[in-house]
């Protein structure tokens, strides 16, 4: 008995045999005889095929899978994306020296034979008789492009693809018998289109036309004899005669082609000899696939849209019949990235970041009212390189960012002071605020539960002049962290639960803020810029939150047919009343008027924001709106291991970062070209009453009143010192004839929450994790 060879292949004997066989079948099948009279030949062996009349008469033909392309607001193109690279195209619009040539080359008797070539059997089997071997086959065009189909229906599943291809009597009874389907149902002409449009051409590139693009960079109606017979020559073997990689073999194989096409009289010797002179002419175009060759600087965007497509159920219910989807491809999206603000949002961090900086900076604008994603960029591109990144800063990580968002610090003092003002506290409330106390003993939670002090923790201001009474307007454009701590003890920490759940607010990993004080009042929690500037944009929409969204349309073309599919929409739904909202847009319209926000505060239009700065100076904030825009900024170290201080950030030297410095001077300049030639409406602000005047006097000198900007008197110096360091907001009576306004103080931190005021470390790689409190501005 014949033995295998040493690679598991068959003997030359044996393949003859099974080659003889399916000889025999064809035979067979074009007589109509039945395939069980040949069971002598083995050919009805158990396990070797079913019944030929048992065969499903419907060859499935799954649209042919083909690029997506991701276009912006305005139709501009972003990136595509594909899991095959393949333009569908018409038989009029290839070539006809490609059509010729691949008849030719791959079955020259194809307008003659049916289904199944006798003629073309016979002649291989009398070759590889006298080789002792398969050396030459006899499939027709019509046989390859059922294959095709099989390898196309089996997708990126490697077995079924491996089942697809395997060399098995059982599948080529399958081909021939769908092969005659084919033939029947679509004649030549559709054959050979389709064929054309399915079979790979080497270079990633699947059908006629991405070929043609790839190596010509040209259309494939244009291709030029010598070119069309390179592409022909191809399809036998794609890796071994790929001309980008050994151009000798692609030359000898094209004249072959060449040679053919003179034999069959499609074209004259001469001709021939002719185009076999001419040079290759390779002009290649590199496969442009994935986010990772976005423009625009959107590849995080792009990842983003991606990311959304495979996890919204809108897409399908689960996540394989979703990746079908995106993988079938042929997709049209349009986004709603807009051009003008990418382009601003990217300009800025370039301006004020290195890709080689110790740190990295991420900014995320929405649209408030619609919940459109307009822009989002980050200092370090997307790339698997030195100082690059493929997570995604400003998302969650379920969305492809980090593990779990970054600490925001002060920036969640607003959503503190709305559940407040929601719930009845007057926006004139005045808290003794200490520069220093214990953290109270015992604070309300939400389903009965109190947390209590257990460890006697305290918290202290920025700076030892912050020293209260202070209203509410004064603690928010100070950020001074004793108010907030005694509000949050007023009101507990339901209300502040209850308003950042209607706010979208969740942990970078997606799950719900701890009800910690830490995390309710000075913001140590990590989340992500995206969830901040979605959650801002609801006090620049009056009170009303919508979801964040990236895609506006979906168009589908497959199998000649164009659809629209269905895309996910945003919710709208109020997460506050109107007058709420209005009254945190007059506190923040303070913040980059007078307070820690100053260097943020746009000219031309009004604005609203918050600084905030973490432990350590880990990470610095500002996120801010105008009523028709909203941004999130945010700087730091992903792996949250680098301390701000004394460090250089965009060839600028500081001696420490704050919310204010880095990030706010970000927002400024992306927000100012995102507007650029917008409109500017007005926020409809409230009037808050000033609360108590400022306190106290110095003997000799400064009075600390009006140390602060905002409403209050200065001490009185007996003998005409200087007024405090204001801005001539408010009543600025500080003592003396030099009185007037000062420079805002660089807050300087002074302490660290206790460990057991906030979510642990847990710092990684990929995003870093929740780090201490935000205790700055």
């Amino acid at each position: 008995m014949p033995k295998k060879r040493s690679g598991g292949g068959l003997s030359p004997t044996q393949q003859a045999a099974k080659f003889l066989g399916v000889s025999v079948l064809a035979g067979a099948v074009m007589a109509g005889i039945a395939v069980p009279a040949f069971g002598a030949l083995g050919l009805a062996a158990k396990g070797s095929v079913e019944g030929f009349d048992e065969i499903p008469a419907n060859l499935k033909r799954p649209p042919l899978s083909q690029r997506t392309t991701i276009l912006d607001n305005q139709g501009g193109q972003i990136a595509t994306v594909y899991s095959r690279d393949r333009t569908v195209v018409d038989l009029k619009d290839i070539s006809p020296y490609l059509q010729k040539a691949i008849v030719a080359i791959e079955d020259a008797r194809f307008y003659e034979h049916g289904a199944v070539d006798l003629k073309g059997v016979l002649r291989a089997l009398n070759k590889n008789a006298q080789s002792g071997g398969v050396s030459e086959g006899a499939s027709t065009l019509t046989q390859q492009y059922v294959k095709n189909v099989f390898v196309e229906e089996a997708g990126d599943d490697p077995t079924k693809v491996a089942q697809a291809t395997q060399q098995t009597l059982g599948r080529k009874i399958r081909e021939l018998k769908f092969a005659i389907q084919v033939e029947e149902e679509l004649g030549k002409k559709k054959i050979l289109e389709n064929y054309l449009n399915i079979t790979f051409f080497g270079q990633q590139a699947y059908g006629v036309e991405a070929a043609s693009q790839r190596y010509f960079s040209k259309s494939a109606k244009d291709l030029e004899l010598q070119e069309a017979a390179l592409l022909a020559g191809i399809v036998q073997s794609p890796s071994r005669y790929d001309p980008v990689n050994d151009e000798a073999e692609a030359v000898k194989r094209r004249n072959v082609v060449l040679q053919r096409m003179a034999e069959v009289h499609d074209i004259s010797q001469a001709e021939a000899a002719a185009a076999k002179q001419k040079p290759l002419g390779l002009k290649v175009s590199k496969p442009k696939n994935g986010c990772i060759t976005a423009v625009k600087d959107a590849s995080f965007f792009c990842d983003y849209v991606r990311e959304v497509f495979l996890t919204d159920p809108v897409f399908g219910k689960t996540q394989k019949a979703r990746a079908k989807v995106w993988n079938q491809g042929g997709l049209t999206i349009r986004t709603t990235l807009d051009p003008q603000a990418q382009k601003s949002v990217q300009t800025s961090l370039r301006d004020h970041v290195n890709q080689s900086d110790k740190v990295a900076a991420a900014s995320t604008l929405v649209e408030p009212g619609s919940g459109k994603i307009l822009a989002m960029g980050q200092s370090k591109p997307y790339g698997y390189g030195k100082n690059e990144t493929e997570i995604n800063y400003s998302v969650d990580h379920s969305m492809g960012g980090s593990n779990f968002g970054f600490p925001t610090g002060s920036t969640f003092k607003p959503f503190l002071a709305a559940a407040a003002l929601e719930g009845g506290t007057s926006p004139a409330q005045v808290y003794p605020a200490p520069f220093e106390m214990p953290y109270p003993d015992s604070v309300q939670a939400c389903n009965g539960k109190t947390w209590r002090n257990t460890e006697s923790a305290k918290v202290e201001n920025e700076d030892e002049s912050e020293v209260g009474p202070y209203p509410l307007r004064e603690a928010m454009e100070l950020s001074v962290n004793t108010y907030f701590v005694q509000m949050l003890e007023d009101i507990g920490m339901c209300p502040v639960v209850e308003m950042t759940d209607k706010l979208g607010v969740v942990q970078g990993n997606g799950t719900k803020l701890p009800e910690r004080p830490a995390s309710m009042t000075l913001g140590s929690t990590g989340i992500s810029p995206l969830t901040m500037a979605s959650a801002y944009a609801a006090f620049a929409n009056r009170g009303t939150y919508c979801t964040p969204i990236a895609i506006a349309s979906i168009s589908q073309q497959l199998g000649g047919e164009k659809k629209s599919l269905q895309v996910p929409k945003s919710s709208c739904s109020r997460a506050m009343s109107e007058n709420t909202a209005d009254t945190i847009n007059t506190l923040l319209s303070g913040v980059v008027d007078s307070g820690t926000g100053r260097e943020a505060g746009l000219t031309d239009r009004a604005n609203a924001g918050k600084t905030g700065t973490t432990d350590f100076r880990k990470n610095a904030w500002f996120v801010g709106y105008t009523p028709n825009l909203s941004g999130a900024v945010w700087v730091g170290s992903a792996t949250q291991k680098v301390k701000m201080v004394n460090i250089t950030i965009g060839g600028t030297w500081h001696e420490k970062v704050f919310g204010g410095a880095v990030p706010g001077p970000i927002w400024k300049d992306a927000m100012t070209g995102a507007l650029a030639g917008k409109e500017s409406p007005p926020f409809n602000t409230v009037h808050i009453p000033e609360g108590d005047k400022g306190r106290g006097d110095g003997d000799n000198g400064d009075g600390d009143g009006d140390n602060r900007p905002g409403p209050g008197d200065g001490g009185n110096g007996d003998n005409g010192g200087n007024g405090g360091n204001g801005d001539n907001r408010g009543n600025d009576n500080g003592g003396g004839n030099n009185g007037g306004p000062g420079q805002p103080q660089i807050p300087t931190p002074t302490f660290s929450i206790p460990d057991e005021w906030t979510i642990g470390g847990n710092e990684g790689d990929n995003g870093g994790g929740n780090g201490n409190g935000g205790n700055w501005p």
